[in-house]
């Protein structure tokens, strides 16, 4: 195979950036044979406005910016490519705002401090991020990605890359929406969850839940929207908020962790204390699950 050849872009962001924070993130959490994360790196496989190909993103070593390698057959899909990768890296982020903001609140204060650069990982693909939440929902983040790599594979398209990491495209919502619930749940998919991928391919395909127009959308009434369809609760709508719409203000105010992390307590009482951190909360979010609780560990994440 001859390799694609590629073009480099630099795309800027405010300092400070925690590049390390993210990868880790994201790469416990990859999609296996479509992403691929190393501890300086980040590729993947692309399908975008009707042009495919693969990208690589490193950080530049002299500046604030992230380095975008990409291949020529792309380009005709480059203004969208570049905006998908900036809301991917939450490259338009003012860390000083947020930082600042955050800071004034004892329980946030140290865990801020030592990492003013915290960033919130959001989607190439909101509909890949919507699957890959609900996968998520009730098992492992380790769990949930075996799954997830029996869908791509079923539901992905191949693709020739330079590496052997990266042979898949990732499922499209209108192949998806065309599946059955055994097709689906013959991977080890339960039925209701089965069901549920489904319910939101079709809302994607059909425009009456669009994850990837997060510009235009207000996050609430999207929330409402997915809550609406069989099999997502509050938690998942607002962990698809947060990363796939952008939202800056979600709080999954269920999460065991974060109630754990908080000193045990209830989702209400998360809820109140959330409100000092408002509109900042997605950002608190990522703070709080990386703090640890005060005492114990808790037995389960639910952190997807």
């Amino acid at each position: 195979m001859n390799p694609q050849p590629t073009s480099m872009i630099e795309l800027e962001y405010r300092a400070p950036y925690d590049w390390r924070g993210i990868l880790a993130f994201l790469a416990t959490r990859a999609l296996t044979g479509v992403e691929h994360v190393t501890e300086t790196s980040y590729a993947r496989t692309v399908s975008v406005d009707g042009a495919t190909g693969w990208i690589i993103v490193t950080q530049s070593p002299t500046r604030d910016a992230l380095m975008l390698e990409y291949t020529h057959s792309l380009m005709p899909a480059l203004p969208a490519l570049c905006a998908r990768v900036r809301a991917l890296f939450d490259l338009d982020a003012r860390p000083d705002l947020i930082a600042g903001h955050l800071r004034k609140d004892a329980r946030l204060a140290a865990a801020v401090t030592a990492n003013p650069g915290l960033r919130v990982p959001g989607a190439f693909s909101g509909f890949e991020l919507g699957l890959r939440a609900i996968l998520g929902q009730q098992v492992t983040v380790k769990a949930a990605t075996t799954i997830a790599r029996r869908l791509v594979v079923a539901f992905g398209e191949p693709i020739d890359t330079p590496g052997a990491e990266l042979y898949r495209l990732p499922p499209t919502a209108a192949r998806i929406a065309e599946a059955s619930v055994d097709d689906i749940a013959r991977h080890g998919i339960v039925s209701v969850r089965s069901k549920c991928i489904i319910a939101l391919a079709k809302a994607h395909e059909s425009g009456t839940l669009s994850l990837d127009d997060h510009a235009h959308q207000h996050p609430e009434e999207a929330i409402s929207r997915l809550i609406a369809l069989p099999g997502i609760g509050p938690w998942t709508a607002n962990y698809i908020a947060m990363r796939a719409l952008r939202w800056s203000d979600a709080f999954p105010k269920e999460d065991i962790v974060i109630r754990n992390n908080l000193g045990g307590i209830s989702a209400k009482e998360a809820e109140r204390q959330s409100q000092e951190w408002r509109p900042w909360r997605s950002y608190a979010v990522i703070h709080i699950w990386r703090m640890g609780p005060p005492t114990a560990p808790p037995s389960a994440s639910s952190v997807q």
